[in-house]
């Protein structure tokens, strides 16, 4: 049987276009600008490298361990009341950056900025899609990555352009006027808890769905999902993809440049990730209809070890070339493979909740990875002893996450 054409008329498109502008704007200016920011700061404040980069780390782990608390919240709340307080909350902090004249403050607002990120960022908005879509799920998680794969485009020239106007506590005033005026109204006025609320179904059909309709999708709690083998595949294959893209992205340009490749080439090759990343998101979602998305998810992030051995092993020009590739389209379908695989197997009902137990044990490990990455390169003198390493990271999480497929339905009634 083919498969109907979206509902159009679907409130949850509504919701989706509207999480596509926040998470644009959410990670424009709450993630990606700070680099902007490093250099302008340590030259008037006078802090080291790694003191302003410590605070980022703090956000992200904060981001990761919050995500437990805020996950039972938006199960038990809905999204609405949380990823409003969170714009407001994160449109303060920036605000309040632009103030800072100590290292302690500096700290302290980027520790609330990560919280400000486990409330307004992916892991919600794909929360809030899994409530409202079934069999479109994957292209309603399409609309909002291919449009927030566009936040550092936007975002970075964005912020040079304003640091050159008004300096960078001007730039960051505005920023969190942008970030204001751009998520809070959005969340507060579109976003709903669920269709039921106001008389739809999921995906906005009434007829049966030939793979599953609403009644069979599964509905698994959140002590049976930690008590099932497949949780903790899925946590190990995430944490180490993750730990593996992180540390990369943290260390392309030193590792590309001690490999002897001209900025030029650097950062050609930069650029050229975030153009696969984003043609690995559109390659990922028609698949992950047709094949599983265990093996499917497992190919894609084994993207990451294949990236990995090409710079090792191939020639210069065509090892580059091969990077780019697999590193691309394994960190494109990253984003889209956690929240898929989730939804298919525990439901919307207890999401929030798993999906928050599963991104703290993601963020310890994203957490280090730089960090380690950084001092084996220091023991070593060289990248290829890391290389060698996340490698076999990259490789055991593909394997892992083929492991995770589930002997027995796991659904609950």
């Amino acid at each position: 049987m083919a498969h109907p054409s979206p509902t159009a008329s679907y409130y949850g498109w509504r919701i989706a276009w509207a999480l596509a502008i926040t998470q644009t704007v959410g990670f424009g200016v709450l993630y990606y600008t700070f680099g902007v920011f490093v250099g302008p700061m340590e030259a008037e404040l006078g802090w080291s490298r790694t003191e302003t980069s410590a605070a980022f780390s703090l956000a992200l782990l904060v981001s990761g361990l919050a995500a437990i608390p805020v996950g039972r919240w938006f199960d038990r709340h809905g999204a609405r009341a949380l990823m409003t307080a969170g714009s407001i909350w994160g449109a303060l902090l920036v605000w309040g950056w632009a103030q800072v004249q100590s290292l302690t403050a500096f700290y302290l607002l980027w520790a609330g900025l990560g919280l400000a990120m486990a409330m307004v960022l992916y892991e919600v908005a794909f929360a809030v899609l899994a409530v409202w879509f079934r069999r479109y799920r994957p292209r309603a998680m399409l609309v909002v990555t291919l449009t927030a794969g566009l936040a550092s485009t936007i975002f970075v020239p964005l912020s040079t352009w304003l640091v050159q106007l008004a300096g960078w506590r001007g730039a960051l005033e505005i920023l969190a006027l942008i970030l204001a005026v751009s998520t809070i109204p959005l969340h507060a006025l579109v976003l709903r808890r669920r269709p039921e609320d106001i008389g739809q179904v999921p995906d906005g059909e009434e007829s049966a769905i030939p793979f599953r309709n609403p009644a069979q999708e599964p509905s698994t709690r959140a002590k049976e999902a930690l008590r099932q083998p497949t949780f903790w595949w899925l946590s190990l294959g995430f944490a180490l993809s993750r730990a593996t893209s992180i540390a990369l992205t943290a260390h392309l340009v030193p590792l590309l440049t001690e490999k002897g490749y001209s900025p030029a080439l650097v950062a050609l090759a930069a650029g050229g990730v975030g153009v696969v990343q984003l043609a690995g998101r559109i390659l990922y979602t028609p698949l992950s209809e047709r094949v599983s998305l265990f093996h499917l998810s497992g190919a894609f992030l084994g993207g990451y070890a294949l990236g990995l051995l090409s710079l090792l092993f191939l020639p210069p020009g065509l090892g580059l070339g091969a990077f780019v590739l697999f590193f691309g389209l394994a960190n494109g379908s990253i984003s889209l493979a956690k929240p898929a695989l989730l939804a298919e197997i525990y439901g919307a009902k207890h999401y929030g909740t798993i999906n928050g137990s599963m991104t703290s044990i993601v963020a310890v490990a994203q957490t280090i990875a730089p960090f380690a990455t950084g001092a084996l390169h220091g023991l070593s003198g060289n990248y290829n002893p890391a290389l060698w390493l996340l490698a076999a990271l990259a490789t055991i999480s593909a394997l892992a996450i083929w492991q995770a497929r589930p002997s027995a339905a796991l659904a609950e009634p």
